[in-house]
């Protein structure tokens, strides 16, 4: 068997091992470890070493000599190499701060203020409790970036209230599923630092490129639902007279002041500071992170047992994500050592694709990987696949990344493993049903794909702020 044909046999027994159920990134390390043996193996050395020895070396010597040249294979250095490149990652010192701000404000009891505020304030919009809770997802998810955090804290705090007011079950459920997903797409996203470590683009560049993308696919939500309201009125009725308070506009402006405003602020706060060049990611996060805790002090929200489950929910996140890179490095540098890398370049290559041909199937194949994989997984270990094909067909990995990040906003909404609809069901009231759930994500998954054509057909959507910040490269 050549060294291509192992690499796939690799590849092949990766992908049989993650739908049985293994743990994915001691699966990445234990096979890059076991094919790498093979890869780096030099029988010539323990016989060289054997040869070294006298006639009168004892049992033991003999023993030891053996054991040194089965361990005396390159893949250990390789492993211990890659696991301190990852430990030693400047872009992914970020992941925890981000992490700890996320679940920071996750506990400051602000979503049932700014949620109750912006009701008020959208009250003459058509489905404007609709609009409300997706705009308090939107804020709550790019804040965040915990897709079952938010899907979840929005299902106990808008999806009843949205009942109470005689919304479809089903048009209520899919704007918190939809809207809970916005914060792996909207900086400062922890997801687009992972695609920026795992690629090497610049995460300055692409939260720049990725900002209108997330803008646009939530005006594209919030076109949809004050439509479906206006022609379809069953499904979100107004409100009754006296079934919302009646608050003086300048009762109003203070609880706007109070609710929206801090937490519009921390975000923009984050990142102004890293796209005006004020300060890097790693530092932007850290202002995040004291924010958050001021923040969660302001809002009296701040105990010690909140604090402690913070830290650990963080630490618990970012092992994760560390682990996953480690594996992936590992299992990656060996692939590619096999030549895997350059025959699925070979063979791509062969199949004279247009580079539109080629987005197609690429996110295609992110797509359905979305079914059985979470975003980091698919990031860390799919994606670095795709990325030397990039050259091939021109394609800036900016937009690519961009583009994946968009997609992966479906992974979520999809059945049959869409899991905001699976952490909805988790909390929803028992007359709510799963389908009702699926079907009202559905028409957000055909929003995401319609987004998707418009940076292709219109390219300045990803281009014009990197561009306008930080010029052309």
């Amino acid at each position: 068997m050549t060294d291509p044909q192992m690499a796939l046999m690799m590849l092949g027994i990766f992908i049989a091992l993650v739908f049985l159920g293994f743990p994915i990134a001691f699966t990445l390390m234990a096979l890059g470890i076991g094919f790498g043996y093979y890869a780096y193996f030099d029988p010539g050395r323990m016989w060289r070493a054997f040869n070294r020895l006298g006639e009168d070396a004892d049992g033991w010597t003999l023993v030891t000599t053996w054991l040194e040249g089965l361990f005396n294979n390159r893949i250990f250095d390789l492993f211990v190499n890659q696991t301190y490149t990852v430990m030693a990652n400047e872009i992914l010192t970020a992941v925890p701060l981000f992490l700890f701000m996320g679940y920071v404000v996750e506990r400051a009891n602000i979503v049932n203020r700014l949620f109750t505020t912006l009701n008020i304030a959208s009250r003459n919009i058509p489905g404007s409790m609709g609009v409300a809770a997706l705009v308090t997802c939107a804020l709550f998810a790019t804040a965040t970036g915990i897709v079952g955090a938010v899907v979840t804290l929005m299902g106990l705090l808008a999806l009843p209230a949205m009942l109470r007011a005689r919304y479809d079950p089903s048009f209520a459920s899919g704007i918190i599923c939809a809207g809970g997903t916005l914060g792996i797409l909207i900086p400062p996203s922890i997801m687009l630092i992972v695609y920026a470590a795992a690629s090497g683009v610049s995460i300055v560049r692409l939260y720049a490129a990725a900002l209108l993308p997330g803008l646009t696919l939530v005006g594209l939500y919030l076109v949809y639902i004050i439509a479906r309201a206006i022609l379809q009125p069953s499904v979100a009725p107004r409100p009754a007279k006296g079934e919302l308070p009646e608050v003086p506009r300048r009762q109003l402006v203070v609880m706007l002041l109070t609710s929206f405003l801090p937490l519009a602020v921390l975000i923009l706060a984050v990142l102004g500071s890293i796209l005006f060049g004020l300060a890097t990611p790693t530092e932007a996060a850290a202002i995040g992170a004291l924010g958050g805790m001021v923040l969660a002090v302001i809002y009296r929200a701040m105990s010690f047992e909140r604090l402690r489950e913070s830290v650990y929910l963080t630490v618990r996140t970012t092992a994760m994500v560390c682990w996953l890179f480690v594996g992936s490095y590992t299992f990656s540098a060996v692939f590619s050592y096999l030549g895997g890398e350059q025959m699925i370049a070979d063979f791509v290559g062969g199949l004279n694709l247009t580079p539109f041909q080629f987005l197609i199937l690429a996110q295609l194949i992110i797509f359905l990987l979305g079914w059985p994989l979470e975003w980091s997984e698919i990031i860390i270990i799919f994606v670095p696949i795709f990325l030397p094909l990039l050259a091939i067909f021109d394609i800036d990995p900016l937009f690519f990344g961009v583009l994946v990040a968009l997609n992966l906003q479906t992974s979520f909404l999809t059945p049959p493993m869409a899991m905001s609809a699976y952490y909805l069901k988790g909390i929803a009231p028992p007359q709510v049903k799963l389908t009702q759930i699926f079907a009202g994500s559905m028409p957000y998954v055909g929003m995401v794909f319609l987004c998707m054509a418009l940076m292709y057909v219109f390219p300045q959507i990803v281009f014009s702020l990197p561009e306008y910040f930080y010029g052309t490269r």
